[in-house]
């Protein structure tokens, strides 16, 4: 029964790590999405995730996201968030402290995550290569 429950634990927690994996890079997508459809020449990124559901920088409805997503290892709709330079949003991360087990097959751009203690080292930026430990984050809810 130990053993059966463990195994169900381990299986649980793949599938959360995968959804967190689809649910970071559309985040991500997005943001990029915002930051390379700023009106003019001046690029700009989302002052809040709520800024990605409706571009109020338009006149017509523009969304980069249909809804903000719950962090599949928390349960809980507080991303950690990585501040851009201009003091928007830049990137998002679980707020997750517990240890990834998937050790491998991540995209060429998350290669990083490999090594990361915890979930909390996923980072979905925009614009950067290197996704660990990017910047000083906050949290926001």
């Amino acid at each position: 029964m130990m053993a059966l429950s463990t195994h169900w634990m381990m299986d649980s927690q793949r599938s959360k790590e995968e959804e967190l994996l689809a649910i970071g890079r559309e985040m991500k997508r997005a943001i990029g999405s915002y930051y390379e459809s700023s009106p003019g020449s001046l690029k700009t990124y989302p002052k809040e995730l709520t800024d990605l559901l409706e571009d109020k920088r338009y006149l017509g409805m523009r969304r980069h996201l249909r809804k903000l997503y719950i962090d599949p290892m928390t349960n809980q709709t507080n991303w950690g968030i990585v501040p851009a330079p201009d003091g928007g949003i830049m990137g998002v991360y679980s707020t997750s402290t517990k240890q990834p087990i998937n050790k491998n097959n991540f995209a060429v751009s998350e290669e990083e995550f490999r090594q990361a203690p915890t979930y909390q080292e996923w980072r979905f930026v925009h614009g950067l290569q290197n996704n660990v430990g990017t910047a000083a984050p906050r949290s926001v809810k």
